[in-house]
């Protein structure tokens, strides 16, 4: 596999990462903050969040790690609706830093 074969098949497991996280966000917000999650909803359709959504997006996926890598005796359990991993995090944050939000 070339570099432009790495870069394609990594910016589609990224995007992927990205739709999945997103969706879990967008949900969780809904049952939280209706009129965010409409605002976030809709500029996710869009291609484009808003400021605010990025913070608060690049804020959720941090706070919701759910695999830490510890082991049970090393940290705590964080209970989710999916699996999120310190690289899912990164991958998030890039992907909104690369769309010029400030993380």
């Amino acid at each position: 596999m070339n570099d432009k074969q790495t870069q394609r098949r990594t910016a589609s497991d990224d995007r992927r990462t990205v739709e999945r996280l997103v969706a879990a966000w967008l949900a969780e917000t809904e049952h939280h903050d209706r009129a965010a999650a409409r605002e976030a909803r809709a500029g996710w359709d869009r291609g484009a969040l808003s400021e605010r959504a990025a913070q608060d997006l690049a804020t959720w996926v941090t706070a919701r790690i759910t695999d830490t890598g510890f082991t049970e005796d090393e940290g705590p359990y964080v209970a989710g609706p999916v699996r999120i991993t310190p690289a899912d995090k990164d991958t998030v944050h890039d992907w909104l830093r690369a769309r010029g939000h400030r993380i």
